[in-house]
């Protein structure tokens, strides 16, 4: 957004406003003073004071124009071809939630944070043999023998990620999580939503401090320090995130947050650690924020030597690198009727029974042949017991109610680019699909999972072909972002991703709406 743009909306709107951009212009004519000014204050500022026009319109259409133009003006939104997450339609209002809703989304972290530590326990208990050895066998299977002996390190055994999100859906019985994600993306762009919509509502999250502060508790928790310094990495792969990560760290700078955003390549490495330099010489770093995937870590620079100053303890990092909390197929482990009494036990009985009640029943695509007695736990079609992968192939659309999913280890298994709904494909494709999942294990396991079906919901949006308001009948993803601070969950946001109600994978596209979530009055 052009400054000369900003500043003309901002005289125009309001006396406090035009103070600014007084201030602003005599801080122009002073050179001296004006160099000694740092870019992340000035951004703060010009964050604070966009905001501010945002409070002052009132009409939803000069709304939606004016929160795209600093989504766009902070490098969160725009029309990139290539990356249709990048745009979408936007709203001039926030999702809002029922009270009873955001109590029970608020209260929710600490069960799905048992689950974590639950499935953390499991796996080492099933490598000691206090749990079934296929266990272990799955959470490892496609995986390097170094990366498993780096996750399976006793000094790491009890670390956990440092953010969850799950991604649930609204269905019409209620709230279901259809995954969980430790290596999420979108908490970037979430804050900044909530920088421009909290104006006027009482957003999920803005009590606990909102994103930013809680992102910074949570690195602050994880070294251990105060003034910690953090590198916040992006790799190529993820690279359709730095602009969100680039604006969080402006936003962690502005609030004196020692934070550098930079790409694998810009680590320096020595043997007391990692550190980065940002033109004022190497400055050395405590934690590193991994916004990269394990599956990707060949393709990396300096992969190797970031690996081996964490297996040192020379820097924290997080998420950690234990490939096993980072399957989909956990929910399937979850469900196997053989490790029922195990996971009510770790867990107790109040957080087992809420997530048997919020998990969708999902099965890991194994081929591997059954004992002609034996049957696929749970699995039935029109009431008949599977005993065979080869069963699912011949279904009918109505019974190709499922979801096949890449469960973890690979470039499929994040932006719902590994996703067939069954009814929403041809049989044929949908024979292929099954053919050449179970071929892919156990090198690249999948799941397969219950098909929830969204409630409906109206929402209003800017259409900007026509420069006017619509309503689009849509079904909703709430995204939760839960930091861990000293093993509490906080919630700093909620995204809520609405997509029209023909579509049957709800993700970031350029037809959907997305906005942070409110309390609703």
């Amino acid at each position: 957004m052009p400054l000369y743009h900003l500043f003309g909306r901002i005289l125009f709107h309001g006396q406090r406003a035009f103070i600014f951009w007084l201030n602003f212009g005599n801080l122009q004519q002073d050179q001296e003073f004006s160099i000694q000014i740092k870019s992340e204050h000035i951004f703060s500022i010009l964050m604070r004071e966009s905001i501010l026009v945002n409070s002052i319109l009132a009409d939803p259409m000069d709304r939606c124009e004016q929160i795209k133009e600093d989504l766009t003006g902070w490098g969160l939104y725009g029309e990139v071809p290539e990356s249709e997450g990048d745009t979408w339609r936007i709203s001039p209002e926030p999702f809002p939630l029922p009270k009873q809703d955001v109590e029970f989304l608020e209260n929710l972290g600490p069960h799905l944070l048992a689950f974590y530590k639950a499935l953390n326990q499991l796996y080492f208990d099933s490598i000691k043999g206090r749990a079934p050895a296929w266990v272990a066998e799955y959470l490892d299977a496609g995986k390097p023998s170094d990366l498993l002996a780096l996750a399976q390190m006793k000094r790491f055994k009890t670390h956990l990620p440092g953010i969850i999100r799950p991604d649930i859906m609204v269905t019409e019985k209620g709230f279901s999580i259809t995954e969980l994600d430790s290596v999420p993306g979108g908490f970037g762009r979430t804050s900044g939503l909530m920088a421009l919509y909290g104006d006027q509502h009482n957003l999920v999250g803005q009590k606990q401090g909102g994103i930013p502060r809680l992102f910074w508790k949570m690195m602050q928790a994880l070294t251990g320090k105060e003034d910690c310094r953090v590198a916040l990495v992006v790799s190529d792969e993820a690279k359709d995130y730095r602009a969100e990560m680039d604006y969080l760290g402006r936003v962690l700078k502005s609030q004196g947050a020692q934070v550098t955003v930079c790409h694998p390549r810009d680590i320096l490495f020595r043997e007391d650690g990692l550190s980065n330099d940002e033109g004022s010489g190497p400055q050395a770093l405590d934690a590193v924020y991994r916004f990269y995937e394990l599956f990707d870590l060949k393709n990396i620079p300096k992969a190797e030597l970031i690996g081996y100053a964490v297996k040192k303890g020379k820097v924290s990092v997080t998420p950690p690198y234990k490939p096993q909390l980072e399957e989909k197929l956990s929910f399937g482990l979850f469900h196997h009727p053989l490790l029922a009494e195990w996971w009510e036990k770790y867990l107790g009985s109040e957080t087992f029974g809420l997530l048997s009640h919020l998990i969708p029943r999902t099965w890991i695509l194994d081929d591997r042949p059954l004992p002609p007695q034996a049957v696929i736990p749970g699995l039935e079609i029109q009431g008949r017991a599977i005993t065979d992968w080869q069963a699912l192939l011949p279904l009918t659309q109505k019974e190709r109610e499922l979801v096949v999913k890449t469960s973890g280890f690979s470039p499929l298994s994040w932006g719902s680019r590994g996703v067939v709904v069954g009814h929403d494909v041809s049989s044929e494709d949908w024979q292929a699909t099954i053919k050449e999942r179970l071929e892919r294990y156990p090198e690249e396991p999948s799941i397969l999972q219950e098909f929830h079906k969204g409630k409906r919901f109206v929402i209003s949006y800017r259409d900007e072909q026509q420069k006017a308001l619509r309503e689009m009948q849509s079904r909703v993803r709430l995204t939760p972002y839960y930091f861990v601070v000293k093993g509490e969950t906080r919630l700093g946001g909620v995204l809520a991703t609405l997509c029209p109600q023909d579509k049957k994978k709800i993700h970031g596209m350029t037809d959907a709406v997305m906005v942070p979530c409110s309390i609703a009055e």
